[in-house]
């Protein structure tokens, strides 16, 4: 029952933010992750690169999408920051606090938050 009424409260919720303050989300979870990974242990660290790695793979991903309605410098521009993102993940030591950086300034993008 309290599940049911979980479910039912965030489809509330969501209904009423729009889909980008929800994209700003998916990037705030994220940097929540990566926050707490760069002090912990290596599980919490490969578990939040390999996360944030999922982000940007789908951002490279809707970036490509032909029916995107982003203009194509601006989508190309992020596919670029998509890719030293991911240069940087691959990094034997990537440097957390880039990362959070990057995905700190497309949440508030996307929030239209400064």
């Amino acid at each position: 029952m309290m599940m049911n009424q979980a479910v039912r409260a965030y489809e509330a919720a969501a209904t009423h933010r729009s889909q980008r303050e929800q994209e700003a989300d998916v990037f705030r979870r994220a940097i929540g992750a990566l926050k707490a990974a760069r002090n912990g242990n290596a599980l919490q660290r490969v578990r939040a690169l390999a996360d944030n790695r999922r982000l940007w793979m789908t951002v490279h991903d809707l970036m490509r999408d032909p029916d995107n309605g982003l203009p194509a410098e601006l989508r190309a521009a992020i596919i670029s920051v998509g890719l030293t993102v991911q240069r940087e993940m691959d990094r034997d030591s990537p440097d957390f606090a880039f990362l959070i950086e990057i995905n700190e300034s497309f949440a508030v993008g996307l929030s239209g938050s400064l």
